[in-house]
């Protein structure tokens, strides 16, 4: 599984069903919203009635979360992690930071939108580290290059399965 959008994202059911209730509650949301742009426009000359152009700027920021939940949640794998030796999406990941076998950091390999779900760090398999891991086995040390063109290693010393 990928995060690519035309394969879609993995997702706990936890997290589906946490976004699933964000968008139906936006959703029933609508009516509230334009009564409140309706009411704002009543208030007289809207060029310079700034409650009325603050109601439509929340409008638009809740359709777009609207049409990205529905995408999200259209194409989403929903389930657990796959048992695997392989660092896949839904791994917890343990690395150890070249030259420094005590500097490790575990995250969660995986959505954003899961973020909420977990203390964990959640990084992309769309990240530098993220595609870099992708793949490995505990053991493994992988090179990758960060945004700033840094080069970085990281050792692989724990992987397994997100519990949710």
């Amino acid at each position: 599984m990928t995060t690519d959008s035309n394969q879609g994202t993995w997702l706990t059911q936890e997290a589906y069903d946490r976004l699933k209730a964000e968008l139906d509650e936006l959703v029933a949301n609508r009516p509230v919203m334009a009564a409140e742009i309706n009411a704002r426009r009543e208030e007289g000359d809207l060029r310079e009635n700034g409650g009325y152009h603050a109601a439509k700027e929340e409008q638009g920021k809740q359709e777009g979360r609207i049409r990205q939940l529905e995408d999200l949640l259209r194409h989403a794998k929903v389930g657990e992690a796959g048992n695997s030796d392989e660092i896949q999406i839904g791994t917890v990941v343990t690395v150890a930071f070249d030259g420094d076998p005590d500097d490790t950091e575990k995250f969660l390999l995986g959505s954003r939108e899961i973020g909420a779900t977990t203390d964990l760090t959640v990084y992309s398999a769309d990240s530098a580290l993220g595609a870099a891991i992708l793949g490995h086995k505990e053991g493994d040390t992988v090179s990758y290059r960060t945004p700033n063109g840094m080069e970085l290693s990281v050792k692989v010393v724990g992987i397994e399965q997100f519990k949710g």
